[in-house]
């Protein structure tokens, strides 16, 4: 592998990688005069947001406080922006395909990865899929649409409704890991409607997509079309963040004590399709559990995933519009197949272990049982309802116009709860003993 160039990217110089097209914000207002780029505010915004901080108390993968060296949902964001920052710098300093005054923007791809997990409810993946069986027949529940809804429209909390930022298009684009809307990934060949299980948009988020895309661009697509348009910034964040859960999920598993030499042995003894790079990868993980060394050969292969990215040239509907859509990232063959093999072992022996499941229950009951209790009572199904919700979120629900956009905003408000949080509120409504006056919500 040649040795990178060094470039610096800083001054008056204009990047011509981006162009108006790129900049274009959702109508609104912005700081005005500002000293930073557009991509930097975009970063900003994210970064100061209380969404951003309720990050710190939601689960990745174990259930957030359990113990302090475990990542949370939080630590798992900034460790996918600094990847994907590295990326990109990466990118910009050994492609031939990139100059000192066309390249990738580091801030916006670190704008993107900051982002990317900002729709996810509390108890981790437990949490979204309760979230989307509950609103199956009202517009689903998605992690990439809510992130989207939280950045056009609930990132700023006023007394009488949320109000949203004013992305740019490029920045939107880049957190849009999936096109198709809620209704048209449904399907009705059977007698019930079926409804997706992920990787959808809210319907109502249309208006973002067509601002995001020009017009007609994607009319007759499928939805396996329209999920696989990602721009060049997307693709680096989507690789930063399996990257980022692909070895550090192994981490906290072994120690948590998940992932031992003799859960690993038994594992592999039931896999017969590892190619032999797997093989001597699980080996050389074994090894070193053995001998501790587990954590900096992570660190160490941080490096190796970063420096496994390349641009390739790609023909793509929107390549005409901007230099975003130009490229594909590809991938080492052989870093695919340790991300690949990581991400196996966690899922059977973290994800499917039994305490693990044990805490998605009990997630998506709690949550369950909350959701009911407000729909009684919020939504006018109880004949004399309480008001079990505070302000501003009983006032958001009550200001608007339909049933539907009061069934949303409850579910935007189950999703904003950290662990704690939503622990705390069942606990409030259902333990007799918890509670009182002086309690915050």
């Amino acid at each position: 592998m040649s040795s990178p160039r060094i470039c610096f990217y800083w001054g008056p110089m204009t990047n011509r990688f981006y162009g108006t097209f790129d900049n274009e914000h959702l109508p609104g207002k912005r700081p005005e005069n500002d000293h930073r780029s557009p991509f930097q505010i975009d970063r900003d915004r994210v970064l100061f947001s209380s969404a951003f901080r309720q990050l710190q108390s939601k689960t990745q993968v174990f259930q957030s406080g359990e113990y302090d060296f475990y990542r949370t949902r939080l630590t798992h964001t900034i460790e996918v922006a600094r990847i994907a920052r590295s990326i990109a710098e990466y990118l910009n300093g050994t492609s031939d395909r990139l100059k000192s005054d066309f390249y990738i923007d580091p801030d916006l791809v670190e704008a993107v990865g900051l982002a990317h997990d900002l729709g996810h409810p509390p108890f981790g993946h437990i949490g979204e899929r309760k979230l989307n069986e509950l609103m199956a027949a009202h517009g689903g529940f998605e992690g990439n649409a809510q992130t989207l809804r939280i950045l056009t429209r609930l990132i700023y909390a006023r007394p009488d409704r949320p109000s949203g930022m004013k992305p740019t298009r490029a920045f939107l684009d880049g957190i849009l890991k999936y096109k198709a809307l809620h209704a048209e990934c449904c399907s009705a060949d059977s007698p019930e409607t079926q409804y997706p299980d992920n990787h959808f948009l809210y319907d109502d988020q249309v208006d973002v997509r067509s601002f995001v895309f020009p017009d007609n661009v994607l009319n007759g697509w499928s939805t396996e079309q329209l999920n696989s348009l990602k721009s060049i910034e997307c693709q680096i964040m989507d690789w930063a963040d399996d990257t980022a859960y692909s070895l550090h999920d192994i981490v906290d598993g072994i120690k948590a004590g998940f992932i031992t030499p003799d859960s690993l042995y038994a594992w592999s003894e039931l896999q017969d399709d590892l190619t032999s790079y797997q093989i001597q990868t699980l080996d050389d993980l074994t090894s070193e559990i053995r001998t501790g060394g587990y954590e900096p050969r992570t660190s160490l292969r941080i490096g190796e995933f970063i420096q496994a990215c390349r641009l390739v040239p790609q023909d793509s509907i929107l390549a005409d519009c901007t230099n975003r859509h130009r490229f594909r990232l590809a991938i080492d063959e052989k870093v695919h197949e340790v991300c690949s093999l990581h991400k196996r072992i966690a899922f059977d022996l973290i994800f499917k272990s039994a305490p693990l499941q044990q805490i998605e229950f009990k997630g998506g009951y709690l949550l369950t049982r909350l959701f009911d209790a407000y729909q009684e009572h919020i939504l006018g199904d109880h004949p004399k309802p309480l008001r079990i919700l505070p302000d501003p979120i009983n006032q958001w629900i009550k200001n608007a116009d339909t049933h539907e956009e009061k069934k949303r905003l409850l579910c935007d408000h189950l999703s904003s709860l950290t662990d704690g949080q939503a622990i705390r509120a069942y606990k409030r409504l259902f333990e007799p003993g918890f509670g009182t006056l002086m309690d915050l919500y």
